[in-house]
C-alpha cells in the first residue's frame, strides 16, 4: 500500500472548485470543514484544501496548517472507500479556527472526517 498524494488526487481546476461550492454537500467537525460531491470517472479521490486568511494572516502559519492537514490525509487515506461505479469523490477541506492545531489533533479530525465520508459514501451507493 502506498502512502503518497500525489498530482493525480489534488484537485486545482478553478471550474471543478467552483462546481463543488454550488453543488456539493457539507460535513463539518470541530474546526475542519468538508465539502464534498460525488463525480463520475474511474480516477482516484481528488482533496483540496483551504486555510482562510481571516483567522491566519501570516502565509507561513497557513502553510503549517495546510502542511498538517495533507500529512495527516496522506496517511489516513486508506481508510477511505476506494472509488466504485464510476464514482469518486471531490473533497475540499476548510479549516476554521484561530488556533494552530498541532498533529495529532489534526489526526484526530481527519480520521472523524473520514468515517463520516464512508458513511455517506455507503448510503449513496445503496
Amino acid at each position: 500500500m502506498r502512502f503518497t498524494l500525489g498530482k493525480d488526487t489534488k484537485l486545482k481546476s478553478k471550474k471543478a472548485i467552483e462546481q463543488l461550492f454550488t453543488d456539493g454537500n457539507s460535513i463539518r467537525k470541530g474546526p475542519l470543514r468538508c465539502v464534498f460531491k460525488f463525480a463520475s470517472g474511474e480516477m482516484a479521490h481528488k482533496v483540496g484544501v483551504s486555510v482562510s486568511k481571516r483567522f491566519f494572516k501570516k502565509a507561513p502559519d497557513r502553510n503549517r496548517v495546510k502542511r498538517l492537514f495533507r500529512e495527516a490525509y496522506r496517511l489516513n487515506q486508506h481508510d477511505l472507500m476506494m472509488s466504485h461505479e464510476g464514482k469518486h469523490l471531490e473533497m475540499m477541506f476548510i479549516f476554521q479556527s484561530p488556533k494552530m492545531p498541532d498533529f495529532e489533533f489534526m489526526e484526530k479530525l481527519v480520521k472523524k472526517l473520514i468515517t463520516e465520508l464512508n458513511k455517506t459514501l455507503q448510503e449513496s451507493l445503496k
